[in-house]
């Protein structure tokens, strides 16, 4: 395992909440902080190796993408414990002087090991492990679980997403219905480490160099009088991306509309992209959209389909023939509906040189450090 950069790696980094401040030390549980405490009363302090695996894979998963990897080496590079985190934590009369001053002057001294981001990874094998002084590596815990466990289970319900649309163009479009800021923009992320190659989020856009990528809404369509105004209207503002929403009354009575919006187009030197389907029986709207776009010589334009889409809609509209050219999926994969959590855990395997492991039933761990390898 190395500690390297996958190919379809975001450049960048978004930090929001918490982790983005001084305080970032104390976003831990109290457990890592008495046992950090109880470690330097003992003197205990020598070089531990934590293990972050998944125990179990949900029945919905026969493998992980492993993500996370990148906010896991900024969190430990950028890790102190500030003065307001120690008047805190001297607040609750539970640490003495010579613990939180020890805390002073805490940073992460140790090593990590990580298979990439962007890599397939299947249960009990390792995505990280910690080498460091015990206290360091114990109160980093819930950081780095959170980190990798939130951003690999997007990943691995967004490639899910990426196989299903067989080779076509999969956007990222959930963010108004992420759990929140930071969630959204981890969202946008993992999606684009996992193949899908844009997104609806223009932040992202600046933070991580994903491509946005965008039409119009149904109440754009309905603000105009006409529809057909909104549809030239929309292609006079953008002549270069325009796409247009057709499902807003009639479908096909709106694709006979966008033939004549794109025939006005190519009178100016403009090309219609595409028309988008986001309701109704996809693939039979589909199909006769593409009739009416190819009876009109527009074989060139494009058919997006959106609207509550997730891996199993998009087989089984390609499978029945849809001729979808690509696809706007957001909230089933951007919260990972069908799978919203993973049973990982964060494992201590080494102290001291001396391998340790957990037996008890179901949650048997495999003791020392470990190297994955891949035969194929």
């Amino acid at each position: 395992m190395k500690d390297r950069a996958a190919s379809r790696k975001p450049r960048g980094t978004f930090v929001s909440g918490p982790l983005a401040t001084r305080d970032a030390a104390l976003f831990t549980d109290l457990y890592e902080i008495t046992m950090a405490a109880s470690y330097l009363r003992e003197g205990m302090n020598g070089l531990a190796t934590f293990s972050l695996f998944a125990r179990k894979l949900p029945k919905e998963r026969s493998f992980l993408i492993a993500a996370g990897l990148e906010d896991v080496l900024n969190y430990l590079r950028d890790f102190r414990v500030s003065r307001a985190a120690i008047r805190y934590l001297s607040s609750l009369g539970r640490f003495d002087t010579d613990f939180l001053d020890f805390l002073g002057g805490l940073r992460f001294t140790g090593e990590v090991r990580a298979v990439p981001e962007g890599t397939v990874v299947f249960q009990d094998e390792p995505l990280v492990e910690v080498t460091a002084p015990i206290i360091e590596a114990q109160i980093v815990e819930t950081a780095v679980l959170n980190l990798i466990h939130f951003q690999t289970l997007l990943t691995s319900k967004a490639v899910r997403s990426v196989l299903a649309a067989r080779g076509r163009p999969v956007v990222e479009f959930g963010l108004r219905r992420t759990h929140g800021i930071d969630a959204g923009m981890k969202a946008a992320r993992c999606a684009f480490i996992a193949g899908a190659p844009m997104s609806s989020n223009v932040l992202a856009g600046l933070y991580y160099g994903i491509p946005p990528t965008g039409t119009m809404a149904h109440s754009y369509v309905s603000a105009f009088p006409h529809e057909i105004d909104a549809f030239r209207a929309f292609a006079r503002a953008f002549p270069a991306y325009t796409v247009l929403l057709i499902d807003t009354y009639d479908t096909v009575t709106a694709a006979h509309k966008a033939v004549e919006v794109a025939k006005e187009m190519e009178a100016r030197g403009h090309r219609l992209a595409g028309v988008r389907l986001d309701s109704g029986d996809i693939v039979a709207l589909s199909k006769e959209v593409r009739r009416v776009l190819d009876g009109a010589g527009l074989e060139d334009v494009k058919i997006f389909v959106s609207g509550g889409l997730d891996e199993d809609s998009m087989e089984r509209f390609l499978a029945e023939g849809a001729p979808i050219d690509a696809f706007g999926v957001g909230t089933r994969m951007d919260v990972s509906a069908d799978a919203p959590y993973l049973d990982m855990a964060y494992k201590l395997v080494e102290y001291q040189g001396r391998h340790v492991l957990k037996t008890s039933a179901g949650k048997a761990t495999w003791t020392g450090r470990k190297q994955v390898y891949r035969f194929l």
